[in-house]
Formats: structure tokens, sequence, C-alpha cells
């Protein structure tokens, strides 16, 4: 944990205090009343996130307490993400480890929280931010389902072929001396995704170091070739939803290694008791393609719920992206000011010779030859829906003549997905 700065403190209404961490105590407090909403595997996760994790800050641990009891009541935290959209670097707070106590709820207590929350967003410059959140509950603070979480395919045990005798792979649980394998490996594997989470040596030590013992919990498994070098990773989540075997993430895998993985999970899956094996994989992932052709089928697929802290500054922060899509168009060196409408605001995108050289903050308008609800711009934003899929959804998304050109230039589809980070 970084040393402590000055705590906020609040007083609210009816006896009750919004404050952040103030000492090793309110650690433990606050490891109490997360055992107490979410059992003992989230509460050793929460202290092992405050005392360790390299993006935990004790002024972004929020709880309120009731002045008189002198007991936390409800709670939040913000973990710093830094992510990559194509090649530029964002910067994204999670909401976190989110709960209230029974007996307080239906008092606004999270709205409360959320605020402060937001508060630090955008004081930090925070570009994102992103929860994983019970349905629906969050859109009133404006997050929009838009990056795959939780994917759930699963492939029966017997459509998987056994790992043969003389297989010329062998596998070994990961260490510590590993990570500079894995670090290149794993920026080998998610470099062709439009938008990823990036993660930093001091992610993978807090990783292998302070994850055992809750609900964080994983095994990294090295492949190795004959020679015993290091030709491949994976990782198996130890806790999650369903009863199979999770894989969470892997390596690039040659169609033969993918192959003979599936067999040495089925003699895993079926030494631990786990019925299939499940893969929370893209679904470009070279696993995820194996799988497919031998029956995988797709149970349910969950979302990160985001929301944009500053529309403005994000979009100006993008803008060398929008001018590479630009560039291979046929809109290429396009001189044009633009009005982008997300009804609430409103935001000239200023064009000269293919660079988006300003985004001007118009603020409430009726103009604007493009027109979307602002949370449904942000699953354009994120390319998880394009414009025709968010036209059929929303009536009021409209977009006209040359702009629905421009709109899919700018904003297409996109492969997104977003590894764990502790």
């Amino acid at each position: 944990m970084s040393t402590i700065p000055v705590p906020y403190v609040r007083s609210l209404d009816n006896g009750l205090i919004l404050k952040s961490i103030h000492d090793a105590h309110d650690i433990d407090r606050i490891d109490q009343f997360n055992r107490q909403i979410f059992g003992e595997g989230v509460a050793n996760m929460s202290r092992a996130l405050i005392n360790y994790h390299p993006a935990s800050r004790p002024d972004h641990w929020l709880y309120i307490e009731d002045a008189v009891s002198g007991k936390i009541v409800s709670a939040l935290s913000l973990i710093t993400w830094q992510w990559r959209y194509e090649d530029v670097r964002i910067k994204s707070g999670e909401m976190a480890i989110v709960g209230t106590d029974a007996a307080y709820r239906n008092r606004g207590l999270i709205r409360v929280l959320t605020q402060r929350h937001q508060e630090l967003l955008r004081e930090g410059e925070f570009d994102l931010s992103h929860i994983q959140g019970i349905p629906y509950f969050y859109r009133q603070f404006g997050y929009e389902y838009a990056i795959p979480l939780e994917p759930e395919w699963n492939i029966e045990l017997r459509n998987i072929a056994d790992l043969p005798a003389d297989t010329p792979y062998q596998f070994r649980l990961a260490t510590c001396d590993d990570i500079p394998d894995l670090m290149r490996m794993y920026e080998a594997a998610t470099c062709h995704l439009g938008i990823t989470n990036l993660r930093e040596v001091g992610i993978w030590e807090f990783m292998f170091k302070h994850t055992t013992d809750s609900e964080l919990a994983g095994e990294i498994w090295l492949i190795l070739d004959t020679a015993g070098r290091t030709i491949g990773y994976f990782r198996l989540a130890l806790y999650g939803f369903g009863t199979g075997l999770i894989v969470s993430e892997t390596s690039r895998l040659p169609a033969p290694m993918a192959q003979q993985l599936l067999g040495w999970l089925k003699a895993a899956a079926i030494k631990r008791g786990k019925p299939y094996v499940r893969l929370n994989l893209p679904v470009s992932n070279d696993l995820m393609k194996a799988a497919r052709a031998w029956g995988a089928y797709e149970h349910s697929t969950y979302q990160w719920q985001i929301h944009v802290v500053n529309m403005q500054r994000l979009l100006t922060k993008l803008a060398p992206v929008f001018e590479r899509r630009l560039a291979r168009s046929p809109l290429a060196n396009l001189t044009q000011n633009v009005i982008l409408n997300l009804y609430r605001e409103a935001f000239m995108l200023e064009f000269q010779q293919g660079r988006l050289v300003n985004v001007k903050a118009l603020g409430f308008s009726e103009e604007g030859e493009i027109r979307i609800p602002p949370m449904p711009f942000i699953k354009l934003l994120m390319g998880d829906r394009s414009r025709e899929e968010l036209r059929a959804m929303y009536p009021d998304v409209s977009v006209w003549g040359q702009a629905r050109q421009l709109v899919d230039v700018l904003f297409p589809k996109m492969d997104a997905f977003i590894f764990t980070n502790y």
C-alpha cells in the first residue's frame, strides 16, 4: 500500500460519515465488512489489493461509517488500470467491491460513494471507469454494457481427444522467475485486440505472490518444447462461475499445440472432478477456435459496464486512431467540421486534411448530423455495436448523409477483451 495521504472525511445526513482509509485499523475494518457482505474469499482479496497491489491507493478505498455504532455500513473502491485502445494508452478506474449492509440499503449510500468515486476519476484525469457490476443498477450512474466479460464457452470432456502419450509438449507451473517470458507472450497474445489491458511487471508479481488465499487465486502453467524451452502458457482460474475447469487466459497457440492442450485440460478436469472445460476467452483466441471446432458452445456472456469520464478529452486523446482509420478509407484527407450530438452535450469534430485538429465542446445543442444518445454511443465508441445495429435498437440514433460513412469509418466494431489485472 502506498503512503496514506490526508484521509477524506465528509459528514452525511442521519449520523453517517463518508471516509477513505485512515490507517491499518481501517484495512482490518474493510476486511471484516467485505467478509460479512461477500464471504471469506473477497475479504482476503480486498486486504491483498489494499496492501500489495501496485495500482492501489488508500484514498481510493471509500466507506461510509455509522457515527453512533462506529461500524462500516457501505463501501467501494477505485482500482487504476492501464488500457490500450489500438495504440493509444488510456486510464480506466474500476469501481470494485461495492456493497452495503442489509440494514442500511435503500438509503442512497451507493449513490454517495459513487459521487466521490467520480470526483476521484475527474481529479485523476481518468478516461474511463469500468465495473463488473450487477445487472441494470449502474446504468443510473452512466455505465453501459460495452466489452465482453466472463464468456462461458463450454466443451464437454467426451468431445476432447486424450493427450497422446508421445506428446512433444511438457507442462509445468510458472513462477515469478518466468515473468519476463510471460510478459512477452501476453503482449503477443493481445496485440491484435482493439481494446485490452496492459499488465506491467508489478501486476504479474501481485498475481503470483498475493492471490493464493482469495477468490483471485489461479494457476499459471507453462508449455515447454522437448528441449525445455517455454513456448506457451495458460491460466486456470480456481474460482468462478459454474462447475467446470476454467481457462481464463492463454498465449498464442498453434493449432497442434491448442489441440493437445485441450487433451491436457481434459485430464486435469477429470483429476479435479470437473465435468467440463469452460473457456473465459475472446472468440479470437487460438484455444477457443480449437475448442469450437470440437463442439464448444456458448452458454452466456456478460459484459463490462463502461463509463466515460470526460468525452471531449477521450475523443481528443483518440485522435491518432481516428486519423489512421480515415487514412485507410475513401474519406482520406477529409476537411470538414462535423457535429457529434449526444443529446445532453454536443461536440464539434474539426477535420483538416484527414487530421482531427480539435474537438470543441458545444454544450447542449439541437444541431448535428450525427445524433446518438450518450449510453448507446459508449457501445459504438468501444466497438461493441455498429451504427446500423444501434439504429435497429434505438430509434433516436439518427445519422444522415455522408455522416453515416464517416461514423462507420471512425467507429468500426472491434475485438475487445479485458483480462484480469489481479
